[in-house]
């Protein structure tokens, strides 16, 4: 028959062997329980992440007397209130800068136009004062530049030139000098102009055409008695003439004689 060993006590190589096994085995299982509250907590945090602003931006909260047990985590509104204002929407100091630009501009046109009025003003005034000064003069001039007198030619012809100006006064010189001094010696001429005067004996003929501070046109009705050689008697013309007066320094000129 065989043997039958019972109680037999276990070898000390194969104690060993089952004890590194049993370490190993709850190392694993303690790795395996790491790993897993790792992947756990990670999920937990994605969310978070995902929510979190964007970094770069500094908010400063007021912080209560006493402190804070706790700080508050910046809200999203802090960034909101903080992001700039879009370009089609000037904010306040743009638009006051706007305002004061329109204010500058109108002030410049309402300047320009006072200045335009006044001038306006003067120069009407000026000319107001023109025609009157310019009208009596013509008057006073037309009977002594279209009169002569083949006796005493030179000293009516100085008188004559005495109320001219400009190039008219040179023209006047030499056709005195050429055409109408030999004609009146020859012809004994005498011509004697006067401005007209209405039927009632009022003030003579004369009006002002047109009227600047410096230059006026005047038309004046004149009436020329004419003597000589040539006709029997003394033959009389009514003539029209029109008379530009320009302002010099010595008072109001005759610049030009149209006989219309």
């Amino acid at each position: 028959m065989p043997k039958t060993t019972t109680g037999r006590a276990p070898v000390p190589g194969t104690r060993r062997t089952m004890t590194a096994a049993a370490r190993a085995a709850a190392k694993r299982a303690e790795r395996g329980h790491r790993e897993a509250g790792a992947a756990t907590a990670g999920d937990e945090e994605s969310p978070r992440r995902a929510e979190r602003p964007r970094a770069g931006r500094t908010v400063l909260v007021d912080a209560p007397k006493d402190g804070w047990d706790d700080p508050p985590e910046p809200s999203p509104e802090s960034f909101e209130e903080d992001a700039p204002q879009e370009r089609g929407e000037p904010g306040p100091a743009g638009r006051r800068r706007s305002l004061t630009l329109l204010l500058a501009v109108l002030l410049v046109v309402g300047l320009v136009a006072l200045a335009a009025l006044g001038w306006q003003y003067r120069d009407g005034r000026l000319s107001e004062t023109a025609r009157t000064e310019a009208l009596a003069a013509a008057r006073k001039a037309a009977p002594v530049v279209l009169s002569y007198d083949y006796r005493r030619l030179d000293k009516d012809f100085s008188r004559a030139r005495a109320h001219l100006t400009g190039d008219f006064r040179d023209e006047y010189g030499k056709t005195t000098k050429t055409v109408v001094a030999p004609t009146a010696e020859k012809y004994h001429g005498v011509v004697k102009a006067t401005v007209a005067a209405p039927g009632s004996g009022g003030t003579p003929a004369a009006s002002v055409v047109s009227a600047s501070p410096d230059k006026v046109v005047v038309l004046l009705f004149v009436n020329q008695v004419t003597e000589s050689t040539q006709v029997s008697g003394a033959r009389v013309d009514q003539n029209r003439v029109r008379m530009t007066m320009d302002r010099t320094g010595d008072g109001w000129k005759v610049s030009a004689v149209d006989a219309l």
